[in-house]
């Protein structure tokens, strides 16, 4: 479809400019566009969810979804470690507005956060796999978890892709992706996405991001519908080169160890190998010998760019203060 760059619509009466307040449509560019719109009914049909919001950035998805279903005096339960990001949003910029959270350890038994949860808990949020470290969550398990606790699940599938997890179908509420990673898949857009097996909650959330604007622009949602067209391709080789690359290193006399779900090595392994369909992604972890000093001569005389920059991210989430 085309882009559609434009900040107003027409509407051809008042009652459809009133229509479109109460439920959806084409208002304001802050609101929604057609190439949005088009790129959720994707992700949607992926997730097989109820509805789809593309955000600006993964952590405005993350964000806004927290801000929309927590307030003061609230709490929440979420794994450590996680993105870097979650991290600080729930332990630096929370706590100001009364939202407490309690941490478990990443990878652990579902129920360790059972046992963490408070008459005002609200919201359980863990990751597909732990960044960095790789750990994995029981997505199963946590489902149920929610629904018997009847507190709002939000996992972080990123790591997975659609493809290889259709995360909802486990019971999970809200199923979360850096859309920047996997789904564009160019590296060439920032973007994120939230999908919901509740209506109700995509409506709640919706209203949310068109009042603090983060609804993602036609541009980067026409760049992510392309990215979207080649996932079925790209993501079993990510996933088959994954695997060999893995297998190498942990083996190699250099490396202290490797972290890949894949690895029969890895401690939740049986678990991925349930929950994860044809292939373990792309994402790895690896400890070079020789501790701090090791990691920091790898990246050092790095001439791939993009190693560097993702060995620094690992470093900067695994030092944070």
């Amino acid at each position: 479809m085309p882009i559609t760059h434009t900040s107003t619509y027409k509407m051809d009466s008042v009652d459809d400019y009133l229509r479109i307040l109460r439920e959806s449509g084409y208002l304001y560019g802050r609101i929604g566009n057609p190439n949005s719109d088009s790129v959720e009914c994707a992700v949607n049909a992926l997730e097989h969810g109820q509805g789809t919001l593309v955000f600006t950035s993964g952590m405005a998805a993350i964000t806004t979804s927290l801000m929309c279903f927590l307030q003061a005096g609230d709490h929440v339960v979420c794994q450590n470690p996680c993105y870097s990001g979650t991290f600080d949003y729930l332990s630096k910029i929370l706590p100001k507005f009364g939202v407490d959270t309690t941490w478990v350890p990443g990878g652990c038994d579902v129920k360790i956060y059972e046992e963490n949860i408070k008459p005002n808990t609200k919201i359980l949020i863990g990751e597909i796999a732990c960044n960095p470290n790789l750990a994995v969550l029981d997505v199963e398990e946590f489902g149920k978890l929610g629904k018997k606790t009847g507190i709002l699940t939000l996992v972080d599938s990123t790591f997975a892709s659609p493809f290889h997890l259709q995360t909802l179908k486990f019971g999970i509420d809200i199923v979360m992706h850096s859309c920047t990673k996997y789904l564009g898949g160019h590296s060439d857009l920032l973007a994120g996405c939230l999908t919901f097996s509740n209506l109700e909650n995509w409506r709640k959330v919706k209203r949310y991001q068109a009042v603090i604007g983060v609804q993602l622009s036609p541009h980067d949602a026409s760049l992510l519908l392309r990215g979207i067209r080649t996932l079925h391709l790209r993501m079993p080789r990510i996933s088959s080169n994954a695997q060999i690359l893995a297998e190498y290193l942990e083996k190699h006399p250099k490396i202290e160890r490797v972290i890949y779900p894949g690895l029969k090595s890895h401690p939740q392994h049986d678990i991925a190998a349930k929950q994860l369909m044809k292939g373990f992604s792309g994402m790895m972890a690896i400890e070079v010998k020789g501790g701090l000093q090791g990691g920091k001569a790898f990246v050092e005389v790095s001439s791939d760019r993009a190693v560097v920059i993702m060995t620094l991210n690992s470093l900067y989430k695994w030092f944070r203060f």
